[in-house]
């Protein structure tokens, strides 16, 4: 119903304001992610600490950690089942709640703040074995780890490859034409990065050092399957791609293959062969 009345309302604004209303909608949450019941336990377990106003979640004995990265509208408990998994084997799961989500009351940030966030993470519990990024974590994450977090693998679920596409995405959901489209992004460059006009390659995902395995959905009806080839192709052979079926965006993160999967590719014992990725996307997309 809220995004009804937004579409309904911006429609009858100039494109310049409807550009401004536009980007005041596009940088904040309009909900924050609450923990549910079945995440309880987990998020209760964890040792919290609130590091310049950012509350930061730590699980098991401080061996082996693994970062945990969340998106939109989402918090770190949404982990739970990743978490639980982790532990088991022996990792110490690390996450955070962004900027403007779960229990973090601080504006949205940029994913120049998630990149300071990550860093200090790895500052207070050393290199990573291994970081999960769920949508918009993940070029968040990706960025981070291109300027010079370390980690050995990395595991992307629902993520976007494209900076720009953050926008486009926007964009088509609020029904907002092209117009609109370029006024929102130059809102964008001047509010949140000093009128850089670079920010939609610079912070793209580019080719990385690190081992990826990317997973995505058929259905996804938030993040473009058709991004998943477009990240791929920057990581070649270093990437492996997993596809699910069915799940959509957000029951993937809860889906029992993928979090075997994911972890085992963290673990370094993942069956995914090479071929995987040449037989089911088109790496030219």
């Amino acid at each position: 119903m809220i995004v009804e009345i937004v579409r309904a309302s911006l429609k009858v604004l100039p494109a310049a304001v409807a550009g401004r209303v536009a980007f005041e909608l596009w940088r904040r949450p309009l909900a924050r992610g609450t923990v549910r019941a079945v995440e309880r336990s987990v998020h209760e377990a964890a040792r919290v600490e609130v590091v310049d106003g950012v509350v930061t979640y730590a699980w098991g004995d401080g061996e082996r950690p693994v970062l945990l990265v969340h998106g939109w509208r989402s918090r770190a408990s949404r982990y739970y089942a990743f978490a639980e998994r982790l532990l088991e084997l022996g990792y110490s799961p690390v996450s955070y709640d962004a900027p403007g989500h779960g229990d973090t009351a601080l504006p949205a940030g940029t994913i120049l703040d998630h990149q300071r966030i990550i860093q200090g993470l790895e500052q207070r519990h050393g290199a990573f074995e291994g970081v999960i990024a769920h949508s918009l974590g993940v070029p968040f994450a990706l960025y981070a780890l291109r300027e010079g977090v370390a980690a050995r693998r990395v595991v992307t679920i629902s993520g976007p490859a494209n900076f720009g596409y953050l926008v486009d995405a926007f964009c088509r959901e609020l029904e907002l034409g092209p117009k609109v489209n370029g006024t929102l992004r130059k809102a964008i460059e001047r509010g949140l990065f000093d009128g850089d006009e670079t920010i939609w390659t610079r912070y793209s995902v580019s080719a990385g050092e690190v081992e990826l395995l990317a997973i995505h959905n058929d259905e996804d009806d938030v993040v473009d399957p058709a991004q998943a080839p477009k990240l791929l192709a920057q990581y070649g052979p270093k990437a492996h791609f997993l596809q699910t079926n069915g799940l959509g965006h957000r029951r993937i993160m809860i889906d029992p293959e993928v979090i075997t999967e994911a972890v085992a590719y963290v673990q370094d014992q993942h069956t995914i062969q090479d071929s995987d990725v040449a037989e089911r996307l088109d790496l030219g997309a």
